[in-house]
């Protein structure tokens, strides 16, 4: 009887996760941009400034507003927060709060189960697109640990973006790197976001190859 309720919690879960999975983009998107645009421009209007910030906070609030409904639908609410460590800690953590702008790869998720084409095809839409956005937040991101550091030389948005690529695609140049704590914590994130996709794509290749070769192998037997 246990298990079924269990059962049932995790299918209400469920439900509402994919009812609210398309609406939660727009916050996630405008929390993009209250993030961003003060880090790209420094010189932002005081009064846009705090507008921004507004709309920051208000983004938090839907989205621990999203979390508590999931906890009361949930059957073992203690299970379920361990499981979901991460949006515990996005939530009760402000200095995670930059993170935050990761509930923009839920359209990935929603892109891949609309994408044509079998398994390999999707994975690889999927961690192509997932590295895409990794690398615009990761540039984002060092950009704004990194500018105000006495040594750092990612001070420009284009120095973090060409940080980001060399980064993400595991060619690693070496002319632009962080130098702060936070910073390379994110070259971490973006190290393993980078060797999983080349490994994705790699294996994606190699599967569309095979399946090549087996239907050109029964074309010349047939």
């Amino acid at each position: 009887m246990d298990e079924q309720h269990e059962a049932r919690g995790e299918a209400r879960v469920d439900a509402w996760e994919r009812r609210v999975e398309v609406p939660l983009l727009g916050p996630a998107l405008a929390f993009l941009v209250a993030w961003a645009w003060p880090v790209l421009d420094p010189r932002l209007d005081p009064d846009l400034r705090t507008l921004l910030r507004t709309v920051s906070w208000t983004v938090w609030g839907a989205f621990a507003i999203d979390f508590a409904i999931r906890m009361r639908l949930a059957r073992d609410r203690r299970r379920y927060a361990l499981r979901h460590w991460y949006d515990v800690a996005l939530i009760l953590l402000p200095l995670l709060r930059p993170l935050r702008v990761l509930r923009v790869l839920a359209f990935m998720r929603v892109l891949q189960r609309t994408a044509a084409g079998g398994l390999a095809g999707r994975a690889t839409t999927y961690v192509l697109g997932t590295a895409l956005i990794s690398l615009f937040l990761g540039a984002v991101a060092v950009l704004d640990t990194e500018q105000d550091a006495p040594d750092a030389n990612i001070r420009t948005f284009g120095d973090a973006l060409w940080w980001a690529t060399t980064t993400v695609t595991t060619v690693g140049y070496g002319d632009r790197y962080p130098v702060t704590f936070e910073g390379r914590l994110l070259a971490v994130v973006l190290m393993l976001v980078g060797i999983g996709a080349v490994g994705v794509v790699t294996a994606a290749l190699a599967a569309w190859l095979l399946s090549h070769v087996r239907e050109e192998q029964r074309g010349d037997r047939g």
